[in-house]
């Protein structure tokens, strides 16, 4: 993230039916700017601007998770979700305490949850604020 693409991430969308499953990118913005244990990143492929990730990055607390990802409706499809969740897995192993990796995923149609299962997350049984299923990938 920098000042030149903060705006850029910002105007991402994600497909029409799925705004329920991730909140926007300037509200990730703004919870990163008060919790330190935020990362955020840009992803691009190329030149292109094509989706948002924020982990909770420590092993503090509930442990490292996938707090946000988000992939313009524009390059949904293409692979680059996948890509970007491993990029995020190859950063997670190289942390301190790091044994697993977990996300919560809204769940309904069209919901992120397949798509995670399809990386081999598995779901827990925890379940955060009543709707989100919590999946998790060992390390």
């Amino acid at each position: 993230m920098t000042a030149e693409n903060v705006r850029a991430v910002c105007d991402l969308r994600v497909a029409a039916g799925q705004e329920s499953f991730v909140a926007p990118d300037a509200v990730s913005l703004a919870e990163a700017y008060v919790h330190e244990q935020a990362w955020c990143r840009a992803a691009y492929a190329g030149d292109d601007l094509v989706g948002f990730v924020m982990l909770h990055d420590t092993a503090r607390d509930q442990g490292y998770m996938l707090w946000r990802l988000m992939v313009d409706a524009r390059f949904q499809g293409r692979g680059y979700g996948r890509q970007v969740v491993d990029q995020v897995l190859a950063y997670v192993r190289t942390r301190p305490g790091a044994t697993r990796l977990s996300v919560g995923a809204h769940q309904g149609v069209g919901g992120p949850g397949p798509f995670y299962e399809s990386l081999g997350f598995v779901p827990t049984g925890e379940v955060i604020g009543g709707e989100e299923v919590v999946y998790a990938l060992p390390l």
